[in-house]
């Protein structure tokens, strides 16, 4: 929980309020290969990841298809499916072993009611999540595969030195074969 404490540290939460914020989370760890969350069940909770990788993905055409990957240091969420209490479209299972500290919808709601700030930190938090979704699909529809990996070699380096190559070919709507042209090209 201490890298929970530092990250809410750094949004400008202390004292009891922070205290408060810790309390509501949980720590759970997840071996590889365990889902987080599965396909066809409604997510309840949303989650920090402290450490491991994180796999969402989809089944398509009997193949999974690798949507995303969280990874230390950032919010995992099956968002359509917290938000809207219905049945998940994808799911989310532990590439490495790992652990996230979750929070309910419940306790969620509470810090939002409760502690001064933490509203405007969960709305920047959504916003950052839809922003991201919707720069996905764009870049999905209009850049190529080059220029989506130029993109993601320019903006979020760290991502390509963590997440297996046939992981993050897929999120780039590539095969691993694809893949490994373009970076020799580079």
């Amino acid at each position: 929980m201490e890298k929970l404490k530092i990250y809410f540290e750094m949004m400008g939460f202390h004292g009891e309020n922070l205290n408060q914020i810790l309390d509501a989370f949980f720590l759970q760890h997840f071996r590889k290969n365990e889902f987080v969350v599965e396909y066809g069940k409604t997510s309840r909770h949303i989650g920090f990841v402290v450490d491991g990788l994180f796999q969402y993905y989809v089944i398509k055409q009997g193949e999974e298809r690798t949507t995303y990957v969280s990874i230390g240091n950032t919010f995992f969420a099956s968002l359509l499916s917290f938000i809207g209490e219905k049945p998940a479209l994808e799911s989310i299972k532990a590439l490495t072993a790992g652990s996230i500290c979750m929070i309910s919808k419940e306790s969620l709601k509470m810090l939002v009611r409760e502690v001064p700030g933490f509203k405007d930190f969960y709305i920047g938090l959504l916003e950052s999540s839809i922003c991201g979704i919707d720069a996905s699909r764009h870049d999905l529809i209009v850049l190529t595969a080059e220029q989506r990996y130029e993109k993601m070699l320019r903006e979020e380096p760290h991502l390509l030195q963590q997440i297996p190559l046939q992981h993050l070919a897929s999120m780039l709507g590539v095969t691993p074969r694809h893949l490994s042209r373009i970076r020799n090209v580079k």
